[in-house]
């Protein structure tokens, strides 16, 4: 695969938010959250579009104004990984393109991060969908809202749960992986994606990715030393902005 391979950054934009409505037009520093998130991930040298993804005209509209590149999506879609797929299709991704999931919500997003996400498909070209990880505590571990994820000798995972895995039994040391929930997608993966039926482990866990490795579509997982803070309640804008700053 050369460097030509087309790679879209899509950024999913929602208005509605039980915990935060409106949050991709919060202002921090001055600048709606999704232009930070936008001007962060153009900053990936990997990208050949990076476009936003609503289904709210306010954002649209905000969008436009901002010189944002925008589509506009159905309401109707279950997950922003849905989301992704429609504006993918609308912008004409091809088949072998690379399609990355950008979360909305962190504005203080390292691009190379998304360098690093993007890197394992052009060194293979049989690569179909990537995340990242990162080393965590054994008490962050404990959080059930931290994500854990095992991997096999290759990279792959093996499987993501809330639960601290793997389970240090007799007290063996454990490096825990945390899992980050940014993903890559061939766009012929992600169309894949869209007709698997929702599976029995993702059922149990809450956990979308868990879908692919039931239905025998590899995960590889990069290992990344960045770290990234999402904007979940109003409050956290005060420590972005720390960081921004």
């Amino acid at each position: 695969m050369t460097t030509q391979t087309p790679c879209y950054g899509i950024i999913p934009a929602r208005y509605a938010s039980s915990r935060f409505p409106g949050k991709p037009l919060a202002l921090i520093c001055g600048k709606a959250m999704f232009q930070h998130v936008y001007d962060r991930a153009s900053l990936c040298p990997r990208f050949t579009h990076v476009a936003l993804a609503t289904d709210d005209t306010r954002i649209f509209d905000a969008a436009k104004e901002a010189q944002v590149p925008v589509v506009m999506t159905s309401p109707d879609h279950a997950s922003g990984t849905d989301r992704v797929l429609e504006a993918a299709r609308k912008l004409e991704a091809p088949p072998h393109a690379i399609v990355v999931n950008i979360q909305g919500d962190e504005p203080a997003l390292d691009p190379a991060m998304l360098t690093e996400l993007t890197t394992p498909f052009f060194k293979d070209a049989s690569v179909q969908v990537t995340t990242l990880a990162t080393h965590i505590s054994a008490h962050d571990a404990e959080n059930p809202n931290r994500v854990k994820v095992v991997t096999d000798a290759s990279g792959k995972a093996l499987y993501f749960s809330r639960s601290p895995i793997p389970y240090p039994r007799d007290d063996a040391p454990v490096q825990y992986l945390g899992h980050i929930g940014l993903y890559a997608f061939r766009m012929e993966a992600l169309e894949n994606f869209s007709k698997m039926k929702k599976g029995k482990l993702e059922g149990i866990e809450k956990l979308e990715q868990l879908r692919l490795l039931e239905n025998g579509t590899p995960i590889h997982v990069e290992i990344t030393k960045h770290k990234s803070i999402g904007v979940d309640h109003p409050e956290d804008i005060a420590r972005v902005e720390t960081l921004l700053h």
